[in-house]
Formats: structure tokens, C-alpha cells, sequence
């Protein structure tokens, strides 16, 4: 029978691969009922250890001041190659804007693409891509750990899935726009077309650093 320091280091790996997304020491603690966040911080330590000594496609990453359990860089083309991503061009633009401007209130969103943004953060909610948090009278929205590896993007942090939009897929725009960039000629405008291609798989990401 596992010890109670194995017990907490297992808990925190089914935390962390249930989750969806990266969580602080203090989320963890929280949820497992401990005030006292040294254990956590131990067992985390413990865990990384551990998925580094296995011969196996995940590790522990720390993502700021959070953790996340994830593909390590190396495998994320292959997982991506079966997980393509297939939603309606609306949806996908309101997904697009999230992830550019995250974290991004729901109600700059509306402000952004109308009222629909409601019910398109309700789609992108239920499906996992998106995370959010309550923020006085609105929401907060991020990215899940489940958007990255869904547009094999080997990382979850902003800057760096904002560096894949502006670089692969020709996102750029102001703080209050996240249209493509000028369409060729003959091509739809950005308010009638996605900034991420529907059904076709963006091509592999650089490596991130830890």
C-alpha cells in the first residue's frame, strides 16, 4: 500500500492531469484540504523527479508560479496529428481572440465580436479550449493546456502561444483587434474568415523554453 507521501504525490498527479490547465501550489492546497503548501511543494518536486526518470511522453512543467502535466516538446506533432481541430469559423475566431489577448474579459470580447461572444464562450467552455475565472460582474478567459496540445502548441503560457499566432498563422492587430493580417488579394476579409484554419492542422511549434 502506497505511503501518505506517495498517497499526495498521486492525488497531485491526478489533480494535474485532470485539470486541463496549469495550477498554483495554493490551488492544489486548497483542493486537497492542506493548509500547510510544504507537502505540496515536496511532492511536486517528487513527481517531476519522477516522470523524469520514466521513459515516457509527459513531464511536469512549471509554468510561472503553476504546474502543469503535459506532452514534453518532442511529442506534441504526434499527438497533434490525431487531434485535429474542426468548429465553425465564428467560433473559431472568438477562440482566436482568447488566446491572443488572454486573459481577456468576456465583456471586452462582446465588445469585440458582439453578442455572440456569450454564446461562443459557451461552446469553447464546454469543449475544454477555454478556462474562466470570475472577475467582479464578468468573466476572465484563458487558454486550457487542452487548446495547446489541440493546436500543437508545446507550451501554455500567453507570450508564447501569442508569438505562434503572430508567427504561423499571421495574427497581428492592436489591443482591441486579433484580425489576420491583410488578406491577399481575392481573399475573404479577417471578419469573415478565422485567424486558425478550420479542419487543417497549423504546422509544429518551436520548442519553448521551461
Amino acid at each position: 500500500m502506497p505511503s501518505r507521501v506517495d498517497q499526495l504525490v498521486l492525488r497531485i498527479e491526478a489533480l494535474l492531469f485532470a485539470a486541463g490547465k496549469p495550477l498554483s501550489v495554493r490551488e492544489l492546497g486548497d483542493t486537497l484540504g492542506a493548509a500547510d503548501h510544504r507537502p505540496i511543494q515536496r511532492a511536486l518536486r517528487t513527481l517531476g523527479r519522477t516522470y523524469d526518470q520514466r521513459q515516457t511522453a509527459l513531464e511536469v512543467r512549471r509554468v510561472g508560479d503553476r504546474y502543469a502535466l503535459q506532452l514534453r516538446e518532442t511529442f506534441v506533432s504526434t499527438a497533434h496529428s490525431v487531434t485535429p481541430v474542426d468548429m465553425a469559423p465564428k467560433t473559431l475566431k472568438t477562440l482566436t481572440l482568447i488566446a491572443y489577448h488572454q486573459p481577456i474579459e468576456q465583456s471586452r470580447l462582446v465588445r469585440m465580436v458582439g453578442e455572440s461572444a456569450y454564446e461562443e464562450v459557451k461552446k469553447l467552455l464546454e469543449s475544454g479550449l477555454v478556462h474562466s475565472e470570475p472577475k467582479g460582474s464578468t468573466l476572465e478567459l484563458t487558454t486550457t493546456r487542452h487548446f495547446a496540445e489541440q493546436f500543437g502548441i508545446a507550451s501554455t503560457r500567453p507570450e508564447e502561444i501569442r508569438r505562434f499566432l503572430e508567427q504561423k498563422l499571421g495574427v497581428t492587430g492592436s489591443p482591441e483587434a486579433a484580425s489576420p493580417s491583410a488578406p491577399e488579394p481575392g481573399a475573404s476579409a479577417p471578419d469573415a474568415a478565422p485567424a486558425m484554419p478550420v479542419t487543417q492542422r497549423p504546422g509544429p511549434a518551436e520548442p519553448v523554453p521551461p
